[in-house]
């Protein structure tokens, strides 16, 4: 561990993290901010980066040791590999006059049979909490359920539990209604333990097929200070996969937005946290999003995780597409929750708070022979300094890129759906 330069950081800093879903444990870790490392022209300290590909002129760093024949190398080629299949497949739909989508069956015959359930606080409403209309929603339902929510705080700790599926939260942009609580990993549940990262959430959404539009998510937790216990804070968690957000705002400190696992669609949405603020092994998109660090100190953007092998790797990532990256103090762009993690920034503006190396490989011993996959594509701002990265760190070419910038990165053909308008508009 090493203490940055002061015109980069005053301290070495150290956070509480992440830890695996199914434990209630509170999660306990250090995190040493990396110091840069000029890259030297010769013996020890970082390693440069090999270049591969990129007919296009542009630079692939693959991470030294690894070599285009070996199986990082394979994995990047896998990447691309697996777009192509997955085009021909669009394109014979096309071809065959289905437009390119196909909505899968079990959806179209759920958004068929849709009903709306109004939830008010002030009582104008069926149900005056959100609880309590998902509660009203049957057991294994077929169809979908809109809760049209209107504008308010609604004080309550959510769960869509993973037998009722096809659930939209619909908020009106303009005035979004704003779902709150203030758990943290250190809070004490009925149990008298503490209840963990998973169960601090104030929204955890474990079905399958849900949406929200409009909504404010939010944990209003007080930000625990550097190396505080329990100080993760969970606005919101998915675990349940083709779920989809459009013009959310997801607030919080550390541990914000708790992707936890499936296939998941953020769409101009509004991210706000500290330390690994966006964690999980989700496969997610996040298109037009604004990701904004608010804590003067050291902010992680993702943990994402991926402790498989690299064979594996390609189930699970994060790809953040013409994003906005802001904030107060330092900002890193991810750091590995697993030796495979794997993250992609395309066509995104990053702001002079994103540390020149980029990214932190935390315990992994040998990020440069693990698999970890981090990648950047034509991005811009001050913070977009490609040729100071850190040299495990990917610069991808346009064949390499393909694979992570459109929906078909979540297969969003056969389940990705704009929002249901508001009642009466």
């Amino acid at each position: 561990m090493a203490v940055l330069a002061p015109l980069l950081l005053a301290s070495l800093v150290s956070v509480a993290t992440s830890s695996p879903p199914p434990s209630k444990d509170v999660q306990q870790a250090s995190f040493a901010v990396n110091t840069p490392v000029k890259k030297p022209s010769h013996g020890g300290g970082q390693q440069a980066s090999f270049v591969i590909g990129g007919d296009d002129g542009a630079s692939s760093k693959v991470p030294p040791g690894s070599g285009a024949a070996g199986s990082f190398g394979e994995f990047i080629a896998e990447n691309v590999q697996s777009y192509n299949v997955n085009k021909q497949i669009y394109a014979a739909k096309v071809k065959n006059g289905t437009g390119g989508k196909a909505v899968d069956a079990e959806l179209s015959a759920a958004e068929a049979g849709a009903v709306r359930y109004v939830v008010s606080a002030d009582g104008k409403g069926k149900f005056r909490t959100i609880n309590d209309a998902i509660k009203a929603v049957p057991e294994n339902n077929k169809k979908r359920v809109i809760l049209d929510i209107r504008p308010g705080t609604y004080k309550e700790k959510v769960l869509v539990p993973y037998t009722k599926h096809f659930i939209t939260f619909l908020g009106d942009p303009k005035q979004p209604p704003v779902i709150m609580w203030d758990d943290t990993a250190a809070t004490r549940g009925k149990d008298g333990l503490p209840v963990g990262t998973v169960g601090s959430a104030t929204v955890a959404v474990e079905s399958d097929y849900f949406l929200a539009s409009g909504i404010v998510f939010r944990n209003h937790a007080p930000m625990a200070a550097p190396g505080a216990k329990g100080g993760q804070a969970v606005a919101l968690r998915v675990f349940g996969t083709k779920a989809a957000f459009y013009n959310c705002t997801i607030d919080g400190g550390q541990d914000t937005l708790y992707d936890h696992k499936g296939l998941h669609y953020f769409k101009g949405c509004l991210i706000k946290g500290s330390v690994d603020f966006i964690f999980g092994f989700g496969r997610s998109l996040y298109e037009d999003c604004s990701i904004v660090s608010v804590t003067k100190q050291v902010a992680v953007l993702t943990a994402q995780q991926r402790t498989r092998s690299i064979a594996d790797a390609i189930e699970s990532g994060f790809s953040f597409l013409r994003c906005r990256v802001s904030g107060d103090g330092q900002i890193y762009l991810g750091r590995a929750w697993g030796d495979s993690s794997r993250v992609v920034y395309a066509y995104t503006d990053m702001g002079k708070e994103v540390v020149p190396v980029g990214w932190d490989g935390w315990n992994i011993q040998t990020p440069e022979r693990s698999g970890i996959y981090y990648g950047e594509y034509r991005c811009s701002g001050p913070g977009a300094l490609a040729h100071k990265r850190i040299g495990w760190s990917l610069i991808l070419n346009d064949d390499q890129a393909k694979p992570f910038t459109g929906t078909h990165f979540v297969y969003g053909d056969s389940w990705i759906l704009p929002p249901p308008k508001l009642a009466g508009k």
